[in-house]
């Protein structure tokens, strides 16, 4: 499959008229600029941008402005009765040592990360399900098209019994068996009629469209092409390890688990800071409560502190929520480990799959040329009456099911290269070349 994944983040399109043809490039385009899941992990994206400064604002000083204001009373010799007064007091507190700063600041870091895994992870999803909507509506309407073929020729020979019928060429029984053989398919093309619907009501859904009675669906343009591919699991395992979005997220779930362990584990380590404080005082002659003299009148100061602080006894909160959050982070590792540990079982089960396929549409293209033959030969037979309804019904039969065959063999062929894309990681590849060991 020739298609470049690496245009899928190259631009938008405009708004899609009714029934428009499209193809898959277009389709991921617009899934990536309107999809509803995607628009949501973008925002989920800025959200995490403003919550790191949560985490980072442990390292931040604290500071404080008071301005008290009032009016005294009293009498001293040279002084007015009542005097009004303000003063501006001041602090700063800033943290010295902490050991919650360190994780803090890189749990804040995690938290952005992981959002935009979270968002890669979205895309993915979102643009892998309308890429296999899009191989299904190209199946089921190709499929669709060769049933009413199939049908068409049926109902020709139909006409033809009963031409010879009413001629009194042939019984009854072999006008009712062509009837029996045409109306046999119609159920299968109803079939194919509502998963193609289905199909592209899915890709409606991806590329955030609203149609309403079968308006504005998107009608996949393009066909389904069979082209053998070589793997080699080995090297793509390896690449898959370091470019794979989800991977890359369960990582980063077992670091963010550890940094919560840390900063509710900081509890226990003691903790300095350091702080400032004084008055301004604009004027002169303000008077303490009860003093007597001026040299106990309030002035401008400065004073410098240090604050120790250190839990000494702990009833199970700290060591308890400790306990939790070590649990969390084991499961998480264990997670991230069976995923990593897939991915080697994965990429060579969709090999062994390509393979299977491969077999299978060497063997229906082999049968569908024999089969082709053997119905040109029928047909002409069973017109010359040289051939049974019998035969003519089994030839047909078998023509319809290798050529059905080789469709759905491409189909599975183009979605395991899909899920092949999936699982390697390529959806965020950007290059020319998409893989020399499977394009």
């Amino acid at each position: 499959m020739k298609t470049r994944l690496a245009s899928i983040i190259a631009c938008s399109l405009p708004i899609l008229s009714r029934a428009q043809a499209v193809t898959l490039d277009a389709i991921l385009n617009e899934t990536l600029e309107k999809n509803p899941v995607i628009q949501q992990a973008k925002v989920n994206l800025e959200q995490a941008a403003g919550h790191r400064l949560v985490f980072r604002s442990i390292v931040w000083p604290s500071a404080t402005v008071e301005v008290p204001a009032g009016v005294q009373g009293g009498h001293r010799a040279g002084q007015n009765t009542i005097q009004p007064f303000a003063l501006a007091k001041g602090s700063i507190t800033q943290p010295l040592f902490d050991a919650a700063i360190p994780p803090s600041l890189r749990r804040g870091d995690v938290e952005l990360l992981i959002a935009q895994q979270q968002l890669h992870v979205a895309v993915v999803e979102q643009l892998h399900s309308a890429r296999l909507a899009f191989y299904s509506a190209l199946y089921n309407r190709d499929l669709l098209s060769l049933g009413a073929k199939q049908q068409r020729r049926l109902d020709e020979n139909v006409a033809s019994q009963k031409e010879r019928y009413t001629a009194g060429l042939i019984d009854r029984g072999a006008f009712a068996s062509a009837t029996v053989q045409a109306r046999e398919l119609d159920s299968q093309i109803e079939i194919s009629r509502r998963a193609y619907a289905q199909a592209r009501l899915k890709l409606a859904e991806a590329m955030a469209l609203a149609p309403r009675l079968g308006a504005n669906l998107p009608e996949p343009e393009g066909d389904l092409h069979f082209a053998p591919v070589t793997i080699v699991v080995d090297s793509e395992t390896a690449a898959a390890l370091q470019r794979r979005a989800d991977l890359k997220l369960a990582r980063l779930m077992v670091q963010s688990a550890n940094e919560d362990q840390r900063i509710i584990e900081a509890a226990y380590y003691p903790r300095v800071s350091g702080s400032v404080s004084g008055y301004y005082i604009p004027v002169l002659g303000i008077h303490r409560e009860g003093s007597t003299s001026r040299t106990q009148d309030f002035s401008s100061e400065i004073q410098e502190t240090a604050t120790y602080t250190w839990r000494v006894i702990d009833n199970g909160k700290v060591a308890g929520a400790a306990l939790k959050q070590r649990k969390a982070r084991e499961i998480n590792e264990i997670a991230c480990r069976k995923l990593e540990v897939s991915v080697g079982r994965e990429l060579l089960q969709i090999r062994n799959n390509l393979e299977a396929i491969e077999a299978q549409n060497k063997s229906l293209a082999a049968a569908a040329n024999a089969a082709e033959q053997d119905t040109v030969t029928v047909r002409q037979n069973i017109k010359g009456g040289l051939a049974s309804e019998l035969e003519y019904r089994l030839a047909e039969s078998n023509f319809f099911q290798t050529q059905s065959g080789l469709l759905e063999a491409a189909y599975q062929h183009n979605l395991a290269l899909a899920e092949w894309d999936r699982a390697t990681g390529r959806y965020f590849q950007f290059s020319d070349d998409t893989g020399q060991n499977v394009h």
